[in-house]
């Protein structure tokens, strides 16, 4: 059943672009008012000022205790409280176990995972205190796990197994929480990732419906749709959810489509390396870049 969210507060975390800034025009659209918080400030900002009032922007890393509790007291002192919290912030990296920038490799873990889970253990008080709702963005990469991917499906498939065990943990106090699964989507990570010159071409070799890059769109409509009802889960597209029927067959699957792609790309991979650097070669997108400035 469709819960209407005009009054509602929203604190969404990874607010710059893409997914998060597309839901905080969306749900602010439809009356709520929305708190945009993360690492591109400026980005933020515009995001904002093209929502109007109902908006507020906050510069914050999910990795930093400090800065959310002081963004969350801030949050709760300008709207009031905190109804809905949608965990958004995430970043990836390019590259092989064996070669990937050590640093850029633990920081998916540290913003994907312990963001998620830092973001809801600061902001569950205010939401338990409105019975309200936790969503925790995933992705198909806890479903499926391709290589050049060790990172990001280790955090994504935590971010699945945290939001499960909080559910449960939360259910008696009125707090609802979902996990998403979106598959690729046209945003400036994917699009970074697929610009690459080594691991753009392995993602271009992805068969069918697996490799299917979709428009922002879809995912926003189906998002939008799921945080209406204070869905438990949301897949997007609808198909992801039939994947985890059969998750227990998929590794094998996935490592019989590389034995013929990964030899080639772990030599590009390591020859990326050497022209450009361990690190320019592993981050994507400007959000990565952001989170990963210093490391």
């Amino acid at each position: 059943m469709a819960r209407k969210v005009s009054g509602k507060v929203v604190l969404i975390t990874g607010a710059a672009r893409g997914i998060g800034a597309g839901l905080a025009e969306r749900l602010a659209a439809r009356g709520a008012k929305v708190a945009l918080v993360g690492l591109e400030g400026a980005e933020q900002a515009k995001v904002a000022e093209r929502i109007g009032s109902a908006a507020r922007s906050w510069e914050a890393d999910v990795t930093s205790w400090d800065a959310l509790e002081r963004v969350t007291a801030e949050v709760v002192d300008h709207f009031g409280g905190i109804d809905i919290v949608i965990a958004n912030a995430g970043i990836a990296t390019t590259g092989f176990v064996r070669s990937v920038d050590p640093a850029a490799f633990e920081k998916v873990i540290e913003v994907d995972l312990l963001g998620v889970w830092r973001t809801f253990r600061v902001t569950l008080p205010h939401v338990i205190e409105r019975k309200g709702y936790l969503l925790a963005i995933s992705s198909l990469a806890a479903i499926t796990h391709a290589p050049g991917m060790a990172n990001y499906s280790a955090a994504k498939a935590g971010v699945e197994a945290f939001s499960n065990s909080l559910r449960a943990e939360v259910a008696h106090l009125g707090v609802k929480v979902g996990v998403a699964h979106p598959t690729w989507i046209r945003t400036d990570l994917v699009e970074s990732a697929d610009a690459h010159p080594v691991f753009g071409k392995l993602r271009a070799g992805m068969p069918g419906l697996i490799g299917k890059t979709y428009p922002l769109a879809t995912a926003l409509d189906a998002l939008e749709a799921g945080i209406l009802r204070r869905g438990r889960t949301i897949h997007v597209p609808r198909w992801v959810g039939a994947l985890k029927l059969i998750r227990a067959f998929l590794p094998p699957i996935i490592e019989l489509g590389s034995r013929s792609r990964v030899p080639s790309a772990d030599k590009a991979a390591l020859e990326d390396i050497a022209a450009r650097g361990a690190r320019e070669a592993s981050v994507t997108g400007h959000g990565g870049r952001a989170a990963t400035t210093g490391v």
